[in-house]
């Protein structure tokens, strides 16, 4: 069964939507503009109620249909990236270091073309709750979302996301029971020494040194503290530390990520981190503070809520084109809090155009518009196969 007709119809309307919102990227929990383009289309398309204010710029679309009190939900993330865009495209972003680099664009006017078919044809039984979350890649939306009353005021039997794949060819729906993406926490270490000059190092405490043997002492935590088949990663992303060629500094701050599945490893990992970082520094005669927090745990994908959705991937893109992933990936998505709270399931939609695909999180990436009507299709047949009319 190819991607629904009456969908492909707006193609070019969802095309359109896109790169409006990847024109104006905003930052987590800054998205007013894209919250307020949402809010506009939806009632455009007659939804019978929106829903705001959870997370600040968090939006729920409500279409009901019927007289069953089944229901399910929808969630596409809104935010983008501190990152400065390099497509080179004529709808490039127009916001000075921000872009959307991860294609939260594309879930939102996939998402909104599936509220404008739903709404349209309401062709199901029940309540379908429409989740345009905020604040995905930092400051926890999803989280923020679930503990504002997301599940007490919209009440939902499943919730289901999805998230466009660039390693995937296009089109190819990626499906996994159990952890699908990783738990995610952030560490920052600000390492103190004693200054001085470059050429008098024996006067002073070399921060930038005792820096170094921290982040190759950090690598050792997974490889020689957690167990190899459990998994896990410490990165750092950020050093930063004086400013002169011929001064020692006195202060070196780094920042970075850490991503595990089980919950066990996540705290091996934050006190392997501070353990190393404090006792390298102290051994250098020097001072080390270490702070950590956990952003996200981990994806895992309910068993029948994912077949589920693998019986709708298949019947909008047929059995060749949905496979299983043989390992979960070391991304990670705050959607997990929203698993945590409701029966569900993550699935991935690849995006590649082709050899040489610019990646997720990269200043040359752009979301391939072609795959807007399968995942708009995608949201709309878990509708009709849950809720169907007289089922």
């Amino acid at each position: 069964m190819p991607i629904i007709n009456r969908i492909a119809d707006f193609h070019a309307d969802m095309t359109e939507w896109r790169r409006d919102f990847h024109a104006h990227p905003e930052l987590s929990m800054q998205e007013a503009r894209t919250s307020a383009v949402v809010q506009e289309r939806l009632r455009a398309f007659g939804v019978d109620e929106i829903i705001t204010g959870m997370a600040v710029h968090g939006v729920v679309g409500v279409i009901r249909n019927g007289t069953s009190d089944r229901a399910i939900g929808l969630r596409a993330d809104m935010d983008a990236l501190g990152i400065v865009e390099e497509t080179g495209v004529p709808y490039a972003s127009q916001n000075p270091g921000v872009m959307h680099a991860c294609g939260h664009d594309g879930h939102t006017a996939m998402l909104l073309g599936a509220a404008k078919y739903l709404a349209e044809t309401r062709n199901f039984d029940g309540t379908v709750y429409l989740i345009f979350q905020p604040a995905e890649e930092f400051e926890a939306g999803a989280d923020k979302m679930v503990k504002d009353g997301l599940f007490q005021r919209c009440p939902m039997d499943k919730v289901y996301g999805l998230h466009n794949w660039p390693q995937a060819q296009a089109g190819t729906f990626l499906w996994r029971t159990g952890p699908v993406m990783a738990a995610v926490g952030w560490f920052e270490i600000t390492v103190t020494g004693t200054g001085s000059h470059g050429a008098e190092p024996h006067r002073g405490v070399d921060a930038i040194v005792v820096a170094a043997q921290i982040i190759n002492a950090l690598q050792t935590i997974v490889s020689r503290n957690v167990e190899p088949i459990q998994g896990g990663v410490v990165s750092v992303g950020h050093i930063s530390a004086g400013d002169a060629p011929n001064i020692i500094p006195e202060r070196v701050f780094m920042k970075g990520t850490a991503r595990w599945y089980l919950p066990e490893v996540g705290t091996t990992i934050e006190a392997g981190i501070a353990r190393l970082a404090t006792g390298i520094a102290a051994s250098f005669g020097a001072k080390a503070e270490v702070s950590f927090s956990r952003h996200a745990p981990a994806t895992v994908n309910d068993e029948d809520a994912t077949t589920l959705a693998v019986r709708a991937a298949t019947a909008t893109a047929g059995d060749a084109k949905v496979r299983e992933m043989h390992a979960p990936t070391m991304g990670g998505e705050d959607f997990a809090f929203m698993l945590n709270a409701k029966q569900g399931a993550y699935l991935m939609l690849g995006a590649a155009r082709g050899p040489g695909e610019k990646q997720l999180h990269n200043p040359g990436y752009d979301f391939n518009d072609d795959i807007l009507p399968i995942g708009a299709s995608w949201w709309a047949t878990l509708v009709e196969q849950q809720m169907p009319r007289g089922g």
